[in-house]
């Protein structure tokens, strides 16, 4: 035990119960089940001679991603729907005093659809993700708790990060284009700003939904600009959160609601404006999509 800690078991550990919020919150994304692994951690602490722990840090974390890992690993056994079927609450946060509000809510934004995608890796690559990338545990740390060399646990980082994350360091003129017209879209939709939302759909513009995403048994199309707003804004009425991804390179939107089942809305753009919107909420479909969000380095939080 290092000899700043001072106090009882109980309050050594109270004083560190947000950061393992924050873990487990990140680790299984589901907040009834981390607050079960938080609390399992602590049983574990209650049961050792803290006395004998050099690093208590080190050892919750150790502790708290295993427990989140065999978790993970249950789930496996009971497949989960693609993109999951547990929309992220409130973000338990690790951000630092004086954040700018726009940039706070550019995080929760991200880190949300992050959050999302993740559910689709297999739980050794999540955990290394989430360790590394969002909590800064060295790749020496990572390799104890996933008891794999640290070249094996930088290799599952890596590989999450590719399944994720956007890495294009060099972005044609058109796709920052395309983005800049998605983004103008979405924060109109948020705003329920109605002319800022009809200022970049084309007049013709034609919105698709599939079987699950449209009310009916069968797919829904509608053409004309002021129809597809009152579409976007009802749709958007039902969502808990929206963000930026990338669906093989092209602008899109994961929108996800706790009542709803996730979808994608596809956007394909023509100079300064959208001129079909295609929303895919089937599971399989889904499942096999290329998603990743952008602006990983915006949110990421250490």
């Amino acid at each position: 035990m290092s000899d700043t800690d001072s106090g009882f078991p109980v309050e050594r550990f109270e004083q560190r119960r947000a950061r393992l919020n924050a873990l487990a919150f990140r680790l299984l994304g589901a907040s009834s089940e981390t607050e079960d692994a938080v609390q399992e951690t602590w049983m574990r602490l209650h049961r050792t001679d803290i006395d004998d722990i050099r690093n208590l840090d080190g050892w919750l974390t150790t502790t708290l991603s295993r427990i989140c890992l065999d978790r993970l690993r249950a789930r496996r056994t009971n497949p989960e729907r693609p993109l999951g079927d547990v929309v992220p609450g409130p973000l338990p946060s690790t951000a630092t005093a004086g954040e700018p509000e726009e940039q706070a809510v550019l995080t929760d934004e991200l880190e949300r659809a992050v959050l999302v995608l993740l559910r689709r890796l297999p739980p050794a690559e999540r955990v290394a993700f989430v360790l590394h990338d969002m909590f800064a545990v060295p790749f020496y740390e990572v390799a104890d708790i996933l008891r794999r060399s640290p070249n094996a646990a930088r290799l599952l980082a890596s590989r999450a990060r590719h399944r994720v994350i956007d890495g294009s360091d060099e972005l044609r003129p058109d796709a920052l284009r395309e983005r800049r017209v998605v983004r103008a879209f979405l924060a109109a939709v948020r705003a329920g700003d109605i002319a800022a939302v009809l200022a970049v759909l084309a007049a013709d513009v034609t919105v698709s939904a599939d079987r699950t995403a449209a009310p009916g048994p069968v797919p829904v199309t509608a053409r004309g600009a002021p129809i597809v707003a009152r579409l976007a804004a009802g749709f958007a009425a039902r969502a808990d959160f929206s963000a930026m991804v990338l669906v093989d390179g092209r602008p899109g939107a994961l929108v996800a609601g706790r009542d709803e089942p996730p979808a994608i809305l596809l956007f394909t753009v023509e100079g300064e404006r959208i001129v079909r919107i295609d929303v895919l909420a089937e599971p399989e479909t889904l499942a096999r999509l290329p998603l990743s969000v952008s602006g990983f380095s915006a949110w990421r939080r250490v």
